[in-house]
């Protein structure tokens, strides 16, 4: 019987979370260290480095290669940063595991706070929903796009190009870097939906991997990454669309925070709302009245009907 194949990514940050995958299944199988293949699968999202993903197809960039890989057999299973997977999966493909997350703030490298920033400095981002918070907090700030890997973008801000940038707590803790930045409180950033989680897929008829991924899901993680993508999927935006969502659970129901703001972020629409575990409709029911109050410069980001 072949090894299981596990399907990441090449980004150094991608293989080591990969790794923890395919650590925490050999553990929990007793099987032994390195029974869990791992194939590296380079996806346009890496290919095209040089212009923001709202530019050229979306959070799709990241998952269609590994999508067909699934589908086509080459891989058994596959893990995502769940910030990164479309809300709209393919129906023949199923979310078999979120992993506990921790971390799930933004950190800005390269000042103290974003009021320190100095007046008129220059924030690398390619991310709407970072953007426009951050011009919600800064009018001032000048927002140019910024790619690539962590080391790609500190070394942007060592070269001079930038002021600052915005990394995720969770990427910088996995690659050993909690000593670089300091996290954006969410009074100032809300962190993107699924931010912080990894998220595992197999395909919907393969019972036997489902089965065995299982072994790996954290319900409280499922839960809180199932509210935020149930909100944002119920807003029908796209990848230029700022939207930001953090579930977390507080005396059995879900505690959402969200917000949706215009791409300058001169509008912003933040409400939040309690519900019980597992109630995806009240999270749709949030998006919707958020976007029936929101000015048109907010609704013309997302459905409108």
């Amino acid at each position: 019987m072949r090894n299981p194949r596990l399907g990441t990514r090449g980004s150094p940050l991608a293989l080591i979370q990969a790794r923890k995958i395919a650590a925490a299944l050999e553990v929990a199988e007793r099987w032994p260290a390195g029974h869990v293949e791992i194939v590296a699968i380079t996806t346009s999202g890496d290919r095209i480095a040089d212009r923001p993903l709202a530019e050229v197809g979306g959070k799709g960039l990241w998952t269609k290669e590994l999508d067909a890989a699934l589908l086509n057999g080459d891989i058994d299973f596959a893990v995502h940063s769940m910030k990164d997977v479309e809300v709209v999966r393919p129906k023949e493909i199923r979310m078999a595991a979120i992993r506990p997350r921790t971390h799930v703030h933004d950190k800005l490298i390269g000042a103290d706070s974003v009021e320190s920033l100095k007046k008129g400095a220059v924030v690398g981002t390619s991310s709407p929903r970072r953007a426009a918070q951050l011009l919600a907090a800064r009018p001032d700030l000048k927002i140019v796009p910024l790619r690539g890997n962590v080391d790609t973008r500190l070394k942007k801000l060592d070269a001079g190009d930038i002021d600052a940038t915005i990394l995720s707590s969770a990427g910088l803790h996995r690659l050993g870097h909690d000593d670089i930045g300091m996290a954006i409180p969410f009074e100032i950033m809300l962190p993107a939906p699924g931010q912080g989680a990894l998220g595992i897929e197999c395909r919907e008829d393969d019972r036997d991997t489902s089965a065995l991924l299982k072994l790996l899901d954290d319900s409280q993680a499922r839960c809180e990454v199932e509210a935020e993508r149930a909100f944002a999927r119920e807003l029908g935006g796209s990848c230029h669309s700022p939207v930001a969502a953090i579930a977390s659970i507080d005396h059995r129901q879900i505690h959402l925070r969200a917000e949706i703001l215009s791409e300058d972020g001169k509008h912003r629409v933040r409400r939040e709302a309690h519900f019980p575990l597992r109630e995806s409709r009240s999270a749709a029911k949030l998006a919707r009245e958020m976007l029936a109050e929101a000015p048109d410069s907010i609704r013309k980001l997302f459905r409108s009907e």
